[in-house]
């Protein structure tokens, strides 16, 4: 959004951002007091910036300018040689700095062993010292990670991911992010999960659900330890499985229309010479085949469509609705089956597989409508009607019909009705994406496994659990841990939970 400013020179006349002010119109005390302000380092540029209304860009233009003229009068800048602060060096100092480097920086032994030798100029350090340093923090960290209170766990994302051709078990809370379950085994059987789901339920772990996807184990062990706790599907996976038979049937109908193009241009130099005829019925084959494979890439690229954006989104139909469009899209994908067996008949065969789990999520949508309903004492059909207006399009008339009609039933009512089922649609979770992100953050850390074996997903559950977000999506994480946000305590530092006493500038 732009607006013009009124009243300003004209080499002002342009347009702004509204959230900045025109820079031409700051006077010299405003720069000079930004640029000594960005110098003294007392507040970071952003907060400089926003407090003058102007680009973080136009900060260190003013700081350059400053800081140039500063060099002018004085020579080479005084704080390059300026020493801030005094650092005691000691030997639990340096513990802490090998553990920052290798959990916060990625860094190797053989790295940090580098980084001691090449900045500090010291020598007394091995790679055997790093080992033993990181092994002191597991044993640390170990107890701290079993005496976490998991009973405020609502909806666990349960998953397999693997490392260097084994499965890790995973499990993780997906309001909080905090995991509570991360074991390198050998096997990833129903006995496997049970065993270790058996061991979470006795530290009062009792989800009201979980979500995973299809993996036979997976379902089996936690059907066997936790025997009321439902299983819901991972609505990514099916969605994805879809979308790339849908990919590659788009593809494979863009090679058939380049056969066809070149078998049209041989044909039209064929007939120069009187030969045409002989590629004709080839070429009416070709046409016939070209047509056939893009009906069916169409075909099953609305198929796709409609199951992600009408069928498994959270904005839709009720439960009853929706089991009738997902035998719908079974029933497509199967009359068209023979036309690629090999791959439409595998993702036809889990979709009717998972079906129930993968819309288990709108059954919890619907009860809590129904709530919601009860509570405002409208009709339930009429919230349902408010979360299928969230997934249209605000640029069709449509929308704003339905709106209108919603507005006009409910009257005063309406905001808030539709404020609290936004807020359902936010809480409830229908993949279990968490896993995901948490298997590409663990493999930066793959160089541990080689040095100091399985116990360092220990020590990794603890440092991603009590490390605080330093920046999310979700503003209520910024500046707490997972701990932190699972149970609703502050806790101390990571290094300090670890028995370090951290260094603080006077």
């Amino acid at each position: 959004m732009v607006t013009q400013v009124i009243g300003t020179s004209a080499s002002d006349s342009q347009i702004f951002p509204t959230e900045f002010a025109p820079t031409t119109r700051l006077g010299l005390e405003q720069r000079r007091d930004i640029s000594v302000r960005a110098l003294a380092g007392s507040m970071p540029i952003s907060q400089i910036a926003r407090q003058n209304h102007v680009s973080r860009k136009f900060v260190y233009r003013q700081v350059s300018k400053a800081s140039k003229a500063l060099e002018e009068v004085f020579g080479s800048p005084l704080e390059d040689k300026a020493v801030l602060f005094t650092l005691p060096v000691t030997k639990n100092w340096i513990r802490q700095l090998v553990l920052a480097q290798v959990l916060i920086g990625h860094t190797s032994f053989r790295g940090v062993v580098e980084i001691m030798k090449a900045v500090f100029d010291y020598h007394n350090i091995s790679i055997g010292t790093i080992h033993n340093i990181v092994q002191d923090a597991i044993a640390t960290a170990r107890p701290i990670n079993d005496t976490r209170d998991l009973s405020g766990i609502r909806v666990g994302a349960h998953d397999e991911i693997f490392q260097a051709a084994k499965p890790v078990l995973v499990g993780m809370d997906v309001d909080s992010t905090y995991c509570y379950l991360l074991a390198e085994e050998d096997h990833r059987d129903a006995t496997t999960w049970g065993v270790h789901l058996l061991y979470l339920a006795e530290r009062a772990l009792r989800p009201d659900y979980t979500i995973a996807d299809g993996g036979s184990g997976l379902r089996a062990g936690q059907a066997e330890a936790w025997d009321n706790v439902p299983c819901h599907g991972d609505v990514f996976h099916a969605e994805r499985e879809l979308g790339k038979l849908a990919v590659y049937l788009a593809n494979r109908a863009v090679s058939c229309t380049s056969v066809r193009e070149k078998l049209e241009q041989k044909m039209n130099r064929a007939r120069k010479t009187g030969r045409g005829q002989k590629l004709s019925k080839r070429l009416s084959l070709v046409r016939q085949a070209e047509a056939s494979t893009i009906r069916l890439a169409d075909d099953i690229g609305t198929v796709a469509d409609w199951m992600k954006n009408d069928i498994l989104s959270l904005a839709g139909p009720e439960l009853a609705t929706r089991r009738e469009l997902f035998d719908f899209i079974v029933e497509q994908l199967q009359q068209r089956e023979q036309l690629c067996a090999n791959r439409i008949g595998s993702v036809r065969r889990m979709l009717q597989r998972q079906r129930d789990n993968l819309l288990a999520f709108a059954g919890v949508l619907d009860e809590r409508f129904d709530e919601l309903a009860r509570q405002f004492q409208v009709p339930a059909d009429i919230v349902q009607g408010i979360c299928e207006l969230q997934g249209m399009d605000q640029n069709c008339p449509a929308y704003w019909q339905c709106r209108q009609r919603l507005r006009e039933i409910l009257r005063h009512r309406f905001y808030d009705v539709e404020t609290a089922v936004r807020q359902i649609m936010s809480e409830i979770p229908r993949a279990s994406s968490l896993v995901e992100n948490l298997n590409s953050r663990l493999r930066n850390y793959f160089f541990l496994r080689r040095y100091i074996g399985n116990g360092y997903l220990d020590l990794l559950r603890f440092f991603l659990n009590h490390r605080r977000y330093i920046r999310s999506d979700r503003p209520e994480r910024v500046g707490k841990s997972p701990a932190e946000l699972l149970n609703g305590v502050l806790h101390p530092h990571w290094l300090e939970l670890l028995g370090y006493q951290r260094f603080r500038q006077n």
